[in-house]
């Protein structure tokens, strides 16, 4: 499941290694090689691992538990993910990262979306000059939940919420089409049916998502970007918000 999920970006140039073969058909061993190498998504599974006292850190309890929301994650406490989480990416984090640090702590969750929307310096970016392309770029970064609605040999479309930014606050827009190229899916695409919900990462297919899954993504989505709000809120009174708008 992590090199599923994982491939997409790194094939794009944005996060790991320049090792996306492995990604798309490496052994096991060649998985984890890769894995080790990743700045973002490794340190949240090292935690995750730490604290939830599973060994194997691509454990697939705690790879879906990063890439969803929820899961074995669910119960761990937020402040001290943090802490743990920033005493290993702090170090290696440069000055455009000066934004981490424990004033994140409501923002705080141990899962991708947190890493797109807290960690990452794109949400900084909106209402500080046009909009599209940190919209675009969380949008894409976020995994999204999908369903199919039709498809031919090459292509699929499927229904998805896209990302919006109204009023200094982000939210989801109602369902629209969306076509997807089904070449490189992270599943076997000739098994893709109308009616299948399915997680994308920039643009490429992850692979399916069952009903569970598809609740465990909106609920983390939905509190991520209720967390993230309340920073990007111009009356907020958080000392990140307050911090952001003086910078």
């Amino acid at each position: 499941m992590f090199a599923r999920y994982a491939y997409a970006p790194n094939a794009l140039g944005y996060c790991g290694p320049a090792d996306a073969p492995a990604l798309a058909g490496g052994s096991d061993g060649e998985i984890r090689a890769v894995a080790r190498r990743f700045s973002g998504a490794w340190p949240y599974l090292r935690v995750l691992s730490s604290m939830t006292g599973i060994a194997d850190p691509l454990d697939a309890r705690l790879v879906e538990s990063y890439w969803l929301g929820g899961g074995v994650g669910a119960g761990i406490d937020r402040t001290e993910f943090l802490s743990e989480l920033l005493s290993v990416i702090g170090p290696i984090a440069g000055g455009y990262w000066c934004h981490l640090g424990p004033e994140l702590a409501p923002e705080s969750a141990p899962n991708h979306n947190f890493h797109v929307f807290g960690i990452y310096p794109w949400t900084r970016l909106l209402g500080r000059g046009p909009a599209d392309l940190p919209l675009r770029v969380l949008d894409n970064c976020r995994i999204t939940w999908a369903r199919v609605c039709a498809r031919d040999a090459t292509t699929a479309t499927m229904s998805v919420r896209r990302l919006r930014w109204s009023d200094s606050q982000l939210s989801l827009s109602a369902a629209t089409p969306r076509r997807i190229e089904l070449a490189g899916a992270g599943i076997d695409a000739a098994d893709i049916e109308v009616g299948d919900h399915l997680a994308l990462h920039w643009d490429h297919i992850c692979g399916r998502l069952d009903p569970t899954g598809v609740d465990r993504l909106r609920a983390a989505t939905a509190w991520q970007l209720a967390a993230t709000n309340r920073r990007l809120d111009p009356h907020s009174s958080t000392p990140a918000a307050r911090r952001s708008q003086a910078s």
